[in-house]
C-alpha cells in the first residue's frame, strides 16, 4: 500500500492512508532518508520503501514539491534578493512558483511597486488573513506547496487561516529590529484536500548560494525579463553586466526591467562566482 509522509518526528513517520494518518516505523532506508513529502510504500505497518521522487530539498527537508508560495509583506521590509534567489531556486528544482503579497490591507502603493517589480516574471497574489482575500491562495495550491518567505511574513497566519483554525504556531515581530522570530521548527504538511497539501518550512527564511547548483554564466538564463530582450544585446554571449549594446541594459535604463531585479541580479551571480572557488 502506497502513502505519503506528512510528518517526521525522530525515527517515527506520520504516514497519509487512504485519507488517513498512520505512525509508522522504517525498515532499512537509513541510507537515502525518508523525508516530508516523499511517498512510500507501507506493508504491516511499516514502511518498506521510498518510491522515486521528482525533487528533493535538504534545508528544509522536504521531498517531491510541486509548488512554492513566496510570501512578502510590507513589514518586515522585505529582501527581495532572497526572493529572486527562491525563484531561479525553484526553476533549478522544477518547482512552480507563486508570489503572494501578504498584509495587503496594510498599503496599496506596496502592493502596486511590488506587482511592477515582477509583473514579467511570476504569477502574483496580494492577500490579508484578515478578510477573505486569504481564500484566493487556494487556487495556486497544486499537489505538495511549501510556503516560503522571510520571518514573521505571516506564513503560520495564512496556513491558519486556510484551514480555519489554529494549527502553525504565530511568532512575535520585533519592531525595534524590524525582523521577525523564527517559530517553526519541524516540517509538517497540512492536507487541503484533493491531494492538495500545505508545508510551512523553516529553512527558507534564508537560501544559500550553495543550493542554487547554477554556474555564474547561466544565471541570465533563469531570469524571464531578461529573456524578453536579450535578443537585442549585440552577443550571445552577453552577460548583461553593463555593456553598451546590451538589450537587457537598455531594458532597465527604460524601466522595462526593474532596477531592483537588474542590482540583484549582479550581487547574486558575484555571490556564485564567490561560492564556487572553495
Amino acid at each position: 500500500m502506497n502513502g505519503l509522509i506528512l510528518k517526521k518526528n525522530a525515527d517515527k513517520f506520520t504516514v497519509e492512508l487512504n485519507g488517513k494518518p498512520f505512525v509508522m516505523s522504517a525498515r532499512n532506508l537509513k541510507k537515502d532518508g525518508i523525508f516530508v513529502g516523499d511517498r512510500v510504500e507501507c506493508e504491516s505497518g511499516v514502511i518498506e520503501k521510498v518510491l522515486e521522487r521528482k525533487n528533493i530539498l535538504v534545508r528544509p527537508p522536504l521531498a517531491n514539491v510541486d509548488t512554492m508560495i513566496i510570501v512578502v509583506a510590507m513589514e518586515p521590509k522585505p529582501d527581495f534578493l532572497l526572493v529572486d534567489k527562491l525563484l531561479v531556486f525553484c526553476v533549478v528544482k522544477g518547482i512552480k512558483p507563486i508570489l503572494c503579497i501578504n498584509k495587503s490591507d496594510l498599503s496599496e502603493s506596496f502592493v502596486k511597486d511590488v506587482k511592477k517589480i515582477y509583473k514579467d516574471v511570476v504569477d502574483i497574489v496580494s492577500i490579508s488573513t484578515l478578510d477573505k482575500s486569504v481564500l484566493n491562495l487556494k487556487k495556486y495550491i497544486k499537489g505538495v506547496t511549501a510556503l516560503a518567505g522571510q520571518s514573521a511574513v505571516g506564513k503560520s497566519s495564512i496556513i491558519n487561516a486556510l484551514l480555519g483554525k489554529e494549527i502553525a504556531v504565530i511568532g512575535d515581530f520585533s519592531k525595534k529590529v524590524m525582523r521577525g522570530k523564527q517559530t517553526t521548527r519541524l516540517v509538517e504538511l497540512y492536507d487541503l484536500g484533493n491531494e492538495n497539501y500545505l508545508a510551512d518550512t523553516a529553512g527558507f527564511s534564508k537560501l544559500s548560494e550553495e543550493l542554487l547548483i547554477v554556474n555564474e554564466n547561466e544565471l541570465k538564463d533563469y531570469y524571464p525579463d531578461f529573456i524578453n530582450y536579450a535578443h537585442m544585446c549585440k552577443y550571445k554571449s552577453c552577460q548583461h553586466l553593463g555593456a553598451k549594446d546590451c538589450g537587457v541594459v537598455k531594458a532597465v535604463n527604460e524601466g522595462k526591467i526593474s532596477k531592483i531585479r537588474y542590482e540583484n541580479y549582479k550581487i547574486l551571480r558575484e555571490n556564485i562566482k564567490k561560492v564556487k572557488k572553495f
